[in-house]
C-alpha cells in the first residue's frame, strides 16, 4: 500500500486537482485532519503534477478540516527549471483555505557528498514495546500507523517528572515497504508527541507548520523517528525528527513549531 492509497486520494479531472475524504484514518484526537496527512497528500499531488521527487516542502496550517469533510487540493507549478520545480499546493474545505504547501522538487546527480549525523543506538523494532494508545486517541490516524517506543516514555508513564528532550519511535504503515516523501511527512508529524517527555506533563500540540527535507529513499518496513525537542517557551514548542531506515540510512528530516497547552 502506497501513501496515495493510504490517504485515499482521488485525482479530479487532471493532475493539478485532487480530493480526499477526511475520515477517522486521517484525523487527530481533536477530530480534524492530522497535519502530516495534509502535507503528505499535498506531496502526492505535487510529485504527480511535476513528475519530480520532493527535495523540500513546508506546510502552513491555516484552519481545520474536520472529520467527515472533503479536502480539495489544487497544485500550481510556479516555476519549472532544468533540474528544480518550485511549486505550491493549496488545500480547501469548500471555499475555506485549510493549508498551503510550498515545495521544491527535482533531482541533481552529484558524485560527492555524505551524511554527517548518526543514527542513535536503539533496539530493533520488534524488541521495542508497542506504544499503547489511551482511549482518547481511538478512531484516529494513530490506530493505523503502528509505533513502538525505542527511547522515552509511553503515555501512561508521563507522571509529572521532567525527562530527556530526545525520544525515538519506530513507525510503519503495515504492508508499506517503500517509503515516500508523503509517508515520511506523516511520520514526521510525530514530533509533536515528543513534547511531553521533557516537560513530564501530558500536553496537546497544534501544529503551526510542518517542514520536511528529503535525503534519500530506500526500502524499509520500519522508520525510526529520532525526535529532538529544542525548546518550549511562551506556550510554543520547536522540534526536529531525523528519520532513519532499519539499515541506518538517513531518509530525511522533519521539523515543526507547535502551539502547546496542558491536556486536562
Amino acid at each position: 500500500m502506497d501513501a496515495r492509497t493510504f490517504l485515499g486520494m482521488e485525482q479530479i479531472e487532471d493532475d493539478r486537482h485532487w480530493r480526499l475524504e477526511v475520515d477517522t484514518r486521517l484525523v487527530t484526537p481533536g477530530q480534524f485532519l492530522f497535519g502530516g496527512c495534509g502535507l503528505g497528500a499535498a506531496l502526492v499531488a505535487l510529485e504527480e503534477a511535476s513528475g519530480r521527487p520532493t527535495i523540500w516542502a513546508t506546510a502552513q496550517y491555516l484552519s481545520y478540516a474536520p472529520t467527515g469533510s472533503t479536502l480539495d487540493i489544487v497544485v500550481d507549478l510556479a516555476v519549472t527549471g532544468g533540474r528544480v520545480t518550485q511549486a505550491r499546493a493549496t488545500g480547501f474545505e469548500g471555499d475555506r483555505e485549510v493549508l498551503t504547501v510550498n515545495a521544491a522538487l527535482g533531482r541533481n546527480e552529484l558524485e560527492i557528498g555524505g551524511v554527517w549525523v548518526e543514527m542513535p543506538e536503539v533496539p530493533p523494532p520488534l524488541e521495542c514495546r508497542p506504544r499503547l494508545l489511551p482511549d482518547h486517541v481511538r478512531n484516529t490516524v494513530f490506530e493505523h500507523v503502528e509505533t513502538r517506543v525505542a527511547r522515552g516514555r509511553t503515555f501512561d508513564e508521563i507522571d509529572g517528572t521532567p525527562g530527556e528532550p530526545e525520544t525515538a519511535l519506530w513507525a510503519r504503515v503495515p504492508g508499506h515497504l517503500e517509503p515516500s516523501a508523503a509517508t515520511l511527512a506523516i511520520f514526521g508529524d510525530y514530533v509533536s508527541g515528543g513534547v511531553a517527555n521533557p516537560l513530564g506533563t501530558r500536553v496537546m500540540g497544534r501544529s503551526l507548520d510542518n517542514t520536511i527535507r528529503m535525503v534519500q529513499l530506500e526500502e524499509t518496513e520500519w522508520v525510526l523517528c529520532d525526535i529532538r525537542i529544542h525548546a518550549v517557551v511562551n506556550g510554543y514548542a520547536q522540534g526536529t525528527a531525523f528519520m532513519w531506515s532499519e539499515s541506518g540510512t538517513l531518509l530525511g528530516t522533519a521539523s515543526q513549531s507547535l502551539a502547546i497547552k496542558i491536556w486536562e
